[in-house]
Order: C-alpha cells, then structure tokens, then sequence
C-alpha cells in the first residue's frame, strides 16, 4: 500500500527536469550577451532564448531557467547584453527590462501551454513583451531620473521600445516555431 501510494506523488521536478532548466538557462547565458548596441538598450538575442526556453520547457520550467539565468548574471558572470553582469547592471537604468523577462516567460508559457497552435502562443508572447515594455520603460525613466538624466515618456519610448517592437516580433515567432519543433522532437526520443 504505502508502494502504490508513493508511485502515484507526481514529481515536481525530476533530475531530468534539472537537467532541462540547467540546459535552457546556460542557452539563455550564451545568447544572451550577444547584442548590437543601438542606444542605452541593445537589440539582444536574450528574448529570442527566454522565448525558446518557454516553448520548449513550458511556463515553469522556462520561467526557472529565466530566473537562474537572472541570478547568474546578478552574481556578476557576464552573460547580460553586451557581456556585461552585476547588481549594477540588473538594478540600473536598464535593469527593468532584465528583471521582468521571468514575468515575460511565464505570461508567455500560459498561452504556449494551453495552446498548440502559432497564432495563441504568438499573442501570449506578445502580452508578456508588452508587460516587459511597460516594467521596463517606467524603471529605466525613474532610473534616468534618479541619474539627473530624466526623460520623458515618449523619449523613452523611443529609446527603449518602438525600436525593438520589429526585433522581438520576429524572434518570437523565430522562438515558437523553432521550440516547437524542438519540443516535438524532445517528447518523441522522451527527453
């Protein structure tokens, strides 16, 4: 009895689960410093890789490799845009942007679970994006502030966001249809 009562727990996360986290959040480290600098917020692969994690992992695996991706560069190892780590960094001007991407993956994981079709999980991703923006854009306008830099809305805006609205639509659609495959292909060999 206490046997079949312990084979039916449903394991929250198993070694191969660890494993999968480990893996997506150490792809999130290596994409993520790669970036063109364009203004005081660089057009990085970090979202296409947060992107990619939640599709193929799903909203709370993907939304942890975010987090241990988050904690990496927060420990100072340099896999922020442009190979760059630290509190500094994380807590600067631009760090709202960095801080929101685990909201971002698991909005975006909610729909890309619930949802086996491009156009729903296309939109999810989109509502986390715009929850990033938003976070985003007001932190890095109280960070000016406080930096006797201040801007205003719409230079902010132009700034930080209206530039990568082009960028991010395609790595997300880049990221769903390339984690689907991935996914598919990790559930047949059942890894």
């Amino acid at each position: 009895m206490e046997n079949s009562v312990s084979t039916n727990k449903k394991k929250i996360l198993t070694v191969k689960n660890i494993a999968q986290i480990a893996l997506a959040a150490a792809i999130i480290c290596v994409l993520g410093p790669l970036s063109i600098p364009i203004g005081p917020v660089p057009v990085s692969l970090t979202p296409f890789a947060v992107y990619l994690a939640v599709v193929v992992l799903g909203k709370y695996r993907g939304t942890i490799a975010t987090l241990v991706y988050l904690l990496i560069g927060l420990a100072g190892v340099p896999v922020f845009s442009g190979f760059s780590g630290g509190p500094a960094k994380l807590f600067g001007p631009t760090g709202g942007y960095l801080v929101t991407f685990f909201i971002t993956a698991f909005i975006a994981g909610i729909f890309c679970d619930k949802f086996e079709k491009f156009w729903p999980c296309f939109l999810g991703c989109l509502l986390g994006l715009a929850v990033l923006y938003f976070v985003g854009t007001v932190w890095f306008m109280v960070g000016m502030s406080m930096a006797d830099k201040a801007m205003g809305l719409w230079a902010s805006l132009m700034a930080c966001v209206i530039p990568f609205v082009p960028f991010d639509c395609v790595k997300i659609a880049l990221a769903i249809i390339l984690g689907k495959k991935i996914r598919g292909a990790l559930n047949k060999a059942d890894i």
